[in-house]
């Protein structure tokens, strides 16, 4: 069983024609249950940014805007993510194997990263493939 894990996430676009990775946070968890708490709880805060509720009070009345149906949902992927108890159980189970797991979302502009792996597996220089979840 691994016993620490090291979480990010992260905000990826393009910038003078170049990717740039922005770091919104990272941890180190020291359970498996507290990694999968952080990994979900930055997914939320994330949707919650990109996708606050009209009544918001740090929002400015008229601030949001309807967009077309075919803009990708990034705040419905992540949210809809944190919710699934099967995807949760596999991302806790390749943690507890010791994999890398990767999970991201993108619109047009940006993609968002959460990724979580052991620290023994690190120290291991992880021999297991990485565990990257499917977006839908």
């Amino acid at each position: 069983m691994h016993d620490e894990f090291l979480c990010h996430v992260t905000a990826y676009g393009v910038c003078g024609g170049r990717r740039v990775g922005v770091p919104l946070g990272t941890y180190r968890a020291p359970t498996l249950a507290l990694a999968l708490w952080w990994l979900r709880d930055r997914a939320l805060w994330i949707a919650e940014r990109l996708d606050p509720g009209p009544g918001t009070p740090h929002v400015p009345p008229h601030a949001l805007v309807p967009v077309p149906d075919s803009t990708p949902d990034v705040p419905g992927i992540l949210r809809t993510w944190c919710a699934d108890p099967h995807r949760q159980e596999q991302v806790a189970d390749a943690l507890a194997e010791g994999r890398l797991v990767r999970f991201a979302a993108s619109d047009e502009t940006t993609e968002y990263e959460l990724m979580a792996e052991s620290v023994d597996a690190l120290r291991m220089q992880r021999t297991l493939p990485a565990l990257v979840l499917p977006v839908a």
